[in-house]
């Protein structure tokens, strides 16, 4: 006698697939008005000030190069002629000016 096989079940079927509504984007909502705060004051420059550079003598023989009103030296140098060549071409990039002090003899201290 021939086995029979058992019969196969149907697969269930499946609901069609519906496409899903786009989603609208969402309202952007005005952002919290902030309260400002008064930006602090500064000193606005002068329209015609400019950087002015000082090229010194030091107690230890050195030459320095400082920012007027400056406490630090920018940098030092071991000849007055090293020292302004530097300056000149910081003042000219920086748009400033170079003033030297004289080392010694009769116009000690006044600039130069």
């Amino acid at each position: 006698m021939p086995v029979k096989k058992p019969a196969k079940k149907a697969a269930p079927k499946k609901a069609p697939v519906k496409a899903k509504p786009a989603k609208a984007a969402p309202a952007k909502k005005p952002a919290p008005a902030k309260a400002k705060k008064p930006a602090p004051k500064k000193a606005a420059p002068a329209k015609d000030a400019t950087r002015v550079y000082h090229v010194a003598k030091r107690a230890d023989g050195k030459w320095a190069v400082k920012y007027a009103g400056g406490e630090k030296a920018i940098k030092l140098f071991d000849t007055k002629v090293e020292a302004e060549a530097y300056t000149k071409k910081m003042a000219e990039n920086q748009g400033g000016v170079m003033l030297t002090h004289a080392s010694k003899g009769k116009s000690k201290g006044k600039i130069q």
